[in-house]
């Protein structure tokens, strides 16, 4: 992979750039081909937490994930962890979705060393729900009442349906469906 790395608020020395570099091609095994994929990693501190954000967009999909330590060569190693249960998770999924497709990126001949069963999600619940007209502000009131992590509804300033979440800052996100 190619990897774009910075730093928000920090500088990114060589030591900590080697490190992202060493623990990244673990991943490479998982690609058939690594060099094509740009993998930017953002490193930022917030109070004592060392976060690192990793996004590697492929042509299909995007591999995403985002973890924070105390410790930066703790947090490159969770987050690393994190990319490679994501591609063992979802390999089986991908493969059957782009099975006729003749470039997917993926590896699928690369078995992993260990035999770790990962629960595959599936949907487990389903619900219907009957949307009454109201404004974001009543929006943020009811997503609070019902402690969610977000909110459909159906929006009269926009006059679309719209998706409120909770942001991990605790401000408010809101997604238009026009």
């Amino acid at each position: 992979m190619k990897l774009n790395i910075r730093g928000e608020k920090l500088t990114i020395t060589n030591s900590m750039k080697d490190y992202i570099t060493e623990k990244l091609d673990k991943l490479d095994k998982y690609f058939e081909n690594p060099e094509e994929i740009n993998t930017n990693v953002l490193v930022r501190v917030k109070g004592l937490e060392q976060i690192i954000e990793v996004t590697a967009p492929t042509k299909r999909f995007t591999l995403r994930a985002e973890e924070s330590n105390e410790d930066f060569y703790a947090a490159v190693d969770l987050v690393v962890s994190k990319l490679e249960r994501q591609i063992r998770k979802n390999k089986d999924r991908l493969n059957k979705k782009y099975k006729n497709v003749e470039t997917l990126e993926f590896n699928f001949n690369y078995e992993p060393e260990e035999n770790v069963e990962e629960n595959v999600a599936s949907i487990v619940k389903r619900k219907n729900i009957s949307m009454k007209p109201m404004d974001e502000e009543e929006a943020m009131l009811q997503i609070e009442l019902l402690n969610h992590d977000f909110f459909v509804f159906k929006n009269i300033d926009e006059e679309c349906v719209s998706v409120l979440y909770k942001r991990k800052d605790n401000n408010y996100g809101i997604i238009n469906m026009k």
